[in-house]
């Protein structure tokens, strides 16, 4: 259900500071408020100031959604055959009720569900860490923080949208769900829901990574899920791949026309996408709406917020609150997202409408595109594989409020071999695009002498992702130079339309 107001009356409990947990009661159950919300990366919890108060940040109880902030709304989703605006039922299919309505909602704030929110308990709300010695050894007068996602039980951010996608999937009654995954975060992110939700979860998992990365195969197999490795024999689009290109390591593209292929043919099973659509983007913004607070708790106002961007969820989802308080002229932060050059979209991407999968099954997104038959080279270790980015990411680039950068693979990984020997966290390959960019700028704060605050997103660890660490630590990573042909090649069959 949609709230009226743009916050609750108390959306966060604020309390004195101390160990004591506070107990309120959220909805039907009680939420307890968990401690030491911001820390610094000397083991010591950080004050305000020496006469203020410890704000205890409470978990968000609304998702923001950005689009209501926005005078130019974003283009709508396209039929895939009609090429007409997709209409409610066309999504029926694939998704819950719920999940069409917070698709399409002007809605400011969407209320969050007290049974999501118990479970969110579980690992939010999430710290904001200052890397004070990664500033160190940078020698810089920046002062550099990260919101850290790494501390949820599948180890990212993607959570944060897989619990409410499953919970609405739940109450209407659907016994299954299926999915794509690439490296693996989102898989064992959906496999975690369904088995707190009682629900059968089917992945396909991009060829490339499947063999990588045993251990998040591992991960959702433990959960419950089935998992293939796509494409597959079992599907009419996978097949037609293999016939094609019997050794194809695979695209999310590819992935996504599999699992939807089976979504679409049972009554009692849907779809569930991990990033890019508009309420995936909106479930994410709890980190966000918590570093905001946690921002103020501690009397500062971030200069640059730097996310790394594949599909865009955990980019959104730190960002969002924060263009809406530059949009309400409160702040005043540049927001860069950072791509690998392996897969750069929104730097060497066109603006068009393109299919969101290979096979031309989903509707049609305007974003920035690299075109659908876009398959990344499977030596490339950082993750961030799609073809597109988010619609909602791409309009708001298109409008302005953001910039983009694209880092080659081996800057990104020198970038987190200097964090994990500093602060002790070994990150994902994702955000080790955000980490490259955020060093970057650190250094030009030494050069310049500016005291900038850096807010960066630290959306999960990289535990099951050791076999990239070891190829870079061993030489054997070489960055990808990126193929205007191939892409040029691809973009030739994005499709024409009229807008």
């Amino acid at each position: 259900m949609a709230a009226k107001c743009s916050f609750p009356a108390k959306p966060f409990h604020v309390s004195t500071p101390s160990s004591i947990h506070i107990r309120e009661r959220v909805g039907w159950f009680a939420l307890k408020a968990k401690p030491a919300h911001l820390r610094l990366s000397n083991g010591f919890k950080a004050r305000a100031g020496l006469n203020a108060r410890l704000n205890e940040i409470e978990i968000p109880r609304q998702w923001y959604n950005l689009i209501a902030d926005l005078s130019v709304k974003p283009p709508p989703p396209l039929h895939p055959k009609t090429f007409e605006p997709v209409k409610p039922e066309d999504l029926s299919p694939l998704f819950p009720y719920e999940l069409i309505k917070q698709e399409a909602t002007n809605d400011k704030f969407i209320d969050i569900p007290p049974e999501v929110l118990d479970i969110y308990s579980l690992w939010r709300p999430t710290p904001l860490i200052r890397a004070k010695r990664l500033e160190k050894v940078l020698n810089t007068p920046a002062r550099i923080y990260y919101k850290y996602e790494g501390v949820s039980p599948a180890g990212s951010h993607k959570p944060n949208t897989a619990v409410p996608q499953v919970f609405y999937n739940a109450q209407e009654g659907v016994k299954n769900v299926v999915t794509e995954t690439g490296a693996g975060q989102w898989g064992s992110s959906l496999a975690f829901a369904c088995s707190l939700f009682d629900l059968g979860c089917e992945v396909w998992q991009v060829r490339a990574s499947y063999d990588q990365k045993p251990y998040r195969r591992l991960m959702m197999e433990t959960w419950g899920a089935k998992v293939h490795p796509s494409p597959s024999n079992i599907t009419e689009a996978g097949s037609k791949i293999l016939q094609m290109d019997p050794s194809s390591p695979g695209s999310l593209g590819i992935a996504i026309s599999e699992a939807v292929e089976i979504a679409a043919a049972n009554s009692d099973t849907k779809y569930c996408l991990g990033s890019v659509l508009n309420h995936v983007l909106m479930h994410q913004t709890v980190i966000g709406e918590e570093c905001l607070r946690q921002m103020e708790a501690i009397g500062e106002t971030p200069d640059v917020i730097i996310g790394c961007t594949g599909g865009g969820s955990n980019f959104a989802g730190l960002s969002f609150p924060f263009i809406r308080e530059k949009l309400n002229g409160k702040i005043s932060p540049l927001i860069r997202a950072v791509e690998p050059a392996a897969c750069p979209s929104l730097t060497k991407g066109v603006y068009a409408y393109d299919y969101g999968d290979t096979a031309g099954m989903t509707p049609l997104m305007k974003m920035h595109t690299l075109g659908h038959d876009f398959i990344p080279d499977p030596i490339h270790a950082g993750g961030l594989r799609y073809h597109g980015m988010a619609p909602l990411i791409s309009h708001v680039y298109e409008l302005g409020f953001m910039e983009a950068i694209a880092i080659p693979q081996t800057e990104c990984f020198q970038g987190a071999i200097q964090f994990a020997r500093s602060e002790g966290l070994i990150p994902a390959p994702e955000p080790t695009h955000a980490i490259a960019a955020t060093i970057r700028e650190a250094l030009h704060c030494r050069e310049t002498g500016e005291e900038k605050v850096i807010l960066m997103a630290m959306c999960g660890h990289g535990h099951f992702d050791l076999a990239s660490y070891e190829n870079f630590l061993h030489g054997k990573m070489i960055d990808l130079s990126f193929e205007e042909q191939k892409v040029q090649a691809s973009l030739a069959k994005v499709p024409q339309v009229m807008t």
